[in-house]
């Protein structure tokens, strides 16, 4: 799987901010780690050029001319899953919900280390170069898995192999850090899993304690899978420890 991986095309990033001296150094480190880079000076620009280029990952600030960064990550999650990790100078923690309940699947906050930025952008770009593998038609590995490659918990069904998610028989729309939330906890049905374990397991590095991260994304996918959010059945909350998934069949 490594030398399939290996083999990928270079990954392109594309870096929305009107900070020269930020975007300059995102460049700089990026292309050095072998990435292709795009950049855009404006929240139009983009927009435009997420949709025209379909980049791998995109760098996201929220403070942007002609458009905020929170109407362009709402704009490009409309058409693309991809990977959105926003950037700002403000550290309020309402920004950070409102990126992430947005579609965002991270959020650094300037001024940022490079090297952990780097590490956040390796995590993500990781997940899809495997889902890339696992779903080339000439993976060898994929036509033996294809009749097992899926979990049923209650009235959950994950099909790894394309990373899609049923519930009640409804195909359900998740973004890709949703999705490997939900198929942690369901490959562990009953299991209370603690919010530092889902940071260290599915976003892929040290959070430092950000565990409000995975509360805002597990209520992003309450919202699309539960029938009371006040009163979930599937995704369920033990206080003070953690989340599991009901291996119960929720009743209408």
């Amino acid at each position: 799987m490594e030398e399939m991986i290996k083999e990928k095309p270079k990954r392109t990033i594309l870096i929305v901010d009107d900070e020269k001296p930020i975007v300059d150094i995102l460049v700089y480190n990026l292309q050095k780690e072998g990435y292709e880079t795009l950049e855009a000076r404006d929240g139009e620009e983009g927009v435009r050029l997420a949709l025209e280029k379909k980049p791998n990952l995109i760098l996201l600030d929220i403070m942007l001319p002609k458009m905020d960064g929170l109407a362009v990550c709402k704009r490009i999650r409309h058409s693309l899953n991809v990977p959105i990790l926003m950037l700002s100078a403000k550290d309020e923690e309402i920004d950070k919900i409102l990126g992430l309940e947005l579609g965002a699947d991270d959020y650094v906050t300037k001024p940022f280390s490079v090297r952990e930025l780097m590490a956040r952008v390796k995590a993500n770009l990781r997940k899809l170069d495997i889902s890339s593998v696992k779903n080339n038609p000439e993976n060898p590995k994929k036509q033996e898995e294809e009749n097992t490659n899926k979990i049923e918990v209650g009235d959950l069904i994950l099909d790894l192999d394309k990373f899609e998610v049923k519930v009640r028989g409804e195909v359900i729309d998740l973004t890709l850090r949703e999705f490997e939330v939900l198929k942690y906890l369901a490959k562990q049905p009953g299991q209370v899993i603690t919010r530092e374990i889902l940071l260290e397991k599915v976003w892929g590095y040290e959070y430092y304690g950000d565990i409000r991260t995975v509360d805002v994304t597990v209520r992003r996918i309450r919202e699309k899978i539960e029938l009371d959010t006040s009163n979930p059945k599937i995704l369920v909350t033990k206080r003070g420890v953690g989340y599991y998934i009901s291996t119960n069949k929720e009743k209408e």
